[in-house]
């Protein structure tokens, strides 16, 4: 089993920054290397579809979905177990829950390929 935690959330004004962490646990985690997971971020807005943000798998390979290019970054720490979003200059539609997802393998960007999700962590970016 994969359990992921979330932290990192909150209130911050648009243009201001946050770093989301996302720490994986579980069985699996004792006997297979992180470095094996493609650990991504997922998002969603009040009334809208979960959408992809970003991925990182496969020693250092990243995806970013188009609208945070630029402004997030992802990166991981697989001693820890840990993968971070930072999100600099953020905007009122960045304001969403955060879900962080693990996989085996490759990355994706589609939601119906994570087994695993968190709980989510809510970001707020006022105007």
């Amino acid at each position: 089993q994969v359990q992921l935690v979330e932290s990192g959330g909150g209130l911050v004004q648009a243009g201001g920054s946050l770093r989301l962490s996302c720490t994986a646990s579980g069985q699996t985690f004792r006997h297979v290397n992180m470095a094996g997971f493609a650990m991504a971020w997922f998002r969603q807005a009040p009334g809208k579809e979960r959408e992809f943000v970003g991925v990182s798998w496969n020693a250092g390979r990243t995806d970013l979905t188009d609208s945070v290019k630029g402004r997030f970054t992802i990166s991981r720490d697989n001693a820890k177990n840990t993968v971070y979003l930072q999100m600099n200059s953020l905007k009122p539609e960045d304001t969403a829950v955060y879900y962080c997802a693990a996989k085996y393998g490759s990355g994706s960007q589609m939601t119906v390929d994570y087994a695993a999700w968190g709980q989510g962590t809510q970001v707020t970016v006022s105007s």
